[in-house]
């Protein structure tokens, strides 16, 4: 059956190639947040809990504002949304560098760096995706800007470890401020000329869709497989490089910075490939068995990482298994709601499902740091996301993929 035709004005190559680069810059800063852990919490005498909850906190804002955010963009187009975010992201790394209180940096490296992540991440680039590509590239083209954002966090790993120890983490984190000024002109190049005409073409309204969506048992059962998704790689984000750190008085070899930032860029390199492979699987087999998959094995790699002897070269093996299955599940994830639901509203209802992803993330990241400051160890935290991969596998199988059935309107 011919699919139908995409009614905006960008072309497959002009989405793909500043839609990446958007997804690069956002996602390639963040995930790298976690290099600064122990600099910043150490110059400032600060616990670690203070900085996982910064760092929980930006997660919670932009999982909690994702579905304002795509809202807005659905009904007003992305490029002022894309454009009031790169300028918040740019001013949030600003001031983690300046800040000298946790209030402050918490502010802005949680606030301010949150509400930025809305605009300039997957879901406000997947509405443009959908409102530009085909149907049958659809899932495809999500896993080709899946995949940019992994190379994003590849790249900017290395770069963010080379500042630091040239820099210093102000230094470095205005740096950052700088080269995130480089989604504006990426955000110029992503305006859809034709949008209000296309958009405007009636049908169903912002609350007949929320309503339609929370309803749907398929939609529920995918925020509830999200919020693993959000739990298991915020909190190795995050929580890695100290937890290798700490173990090096056992294993010496895995305390020294290269090989949480060789691992933490491992994660990147390997996610390209698992994100691509994601999307182009996801066009001709259920994408709701892809996503149980993943998902139950995230759960094997952490049990072979803790259950092996800890060496590098254990720790690369499983920051490459985590890296081929970390944001394999976006496109996946992204690609049934908008199959369900199609693309009218798909930044919005993205948004809404993320929103629990994020409520995942804000579990890792601050739980990892305020079980360790209780217990001194990761371990009952390694164990829970051991137990909700599972608990993901489970809940992603019944999940259907139709496209849902409306009664139009007299």
């Amino acid at each position: 059956m011919a699919s139908k035709q995409p009614t905006g004005s960008l072309s497959l190559k002009q989405v793909l190639i500043f839609g990446g680069l958007m997804v690069t810059l956002s996602m390639g800063i963040r995930h790298g947040f976690g290099l600064f852990n122990l600099p910043i919490t150490t110059a400032n005498g600060w616990g670690r809990e203070t900085f996982a909850l910064t760092i929980a906190l930006q997660n919670l804002i932009w999982g909690a504002f994702q579905p304002i955010t795509g809202a807005l963009a659905d009904r007003f187009g992305a490029f002022k949304i894309m454009l009031a975010g790169a300028v918040l992201y740019a001013l949030g790394l600003a001031g983690m560098a300046l800040s000298t209180d946790a209030l402050n940096f918490t502010f802005t490296g949680g606030l301010l760096i949150g509400l930025a992540q809305t605009a300039t991440t997957y879901s406000v680039v997947y509405g443009i995706l959908g409102r530009n590509i085909p149907a049958d590239k659809r899932v495809w083209s999500m896993g080709i800007a899946a995949a940019a954002g992994s190379f994003g966090q590849f790249l900017m790993i290395p770069a963010e470890q080379g500042l630091l120890s040239s820099f210093g983490h102000q230094d470095a984190l205005l740096i950052l401020a700088l080269m995130a000024s480089l989604m504006i002109p990426a955000a110029f190049m992503l305006r859809e000329k034709n949008f209000l005409h296309t958009h405007n073409a009636g049908g169903q309204t912002i609350k007949e869709a929320l309503k339609e969506a929370i309803k749907n048992p398929s939609f529920r059962l995918l925020t509830l497989g999200y919020f693993v998704c959000g739990f298991q790689v915020v909190f190795i984000a995050v929580h890695l490089a100290p937890y290798l750190k700490d173990l090096s008085k056992i294993y010496p070899d895995v305390g020294v910075p290269a090989v949480a930032t060789t691992a933490l860029a491992l994660i990147g390199l390997f996610n390209i490939f698992g994100t691509f492979v994601a999307g182009n699987l996801g066009q001709r087999l259920p994408k709701r068995y892809l996503l149980s998959g993943i998902y139950l094995g995230r759960s094997i790699a952490i049990i072979g990482f803790l259950l092996l002897p800890l060496s590098p070269m254990t720790t690369y093996i499983f920051a490459a298994i985590m890296g081929f299955l970390w944001l394999s599940t976006i496109p996946l994830t992204n690609g049934i709601v908008a199959q369900i639901f199609g693309v009218k509203y798909l930044t919005m209802l993205s948004g809404l499902v993320f929103f629990s992803h994020q409520l995942g993330s804000f579990c890792g990241a601050y739980f990892g740091g305020y079980l360790f400051d209780k217990t001194g160890s990761y371990m009952i935290v390694w164990a829970i996301s051991i137990v909700l991969g599972v608990l993901a596998f489970l809940v992603n199988l019944p999940v259907k993929e139709r496209a849902i059935h409306r009664v139009a309107s007299a």
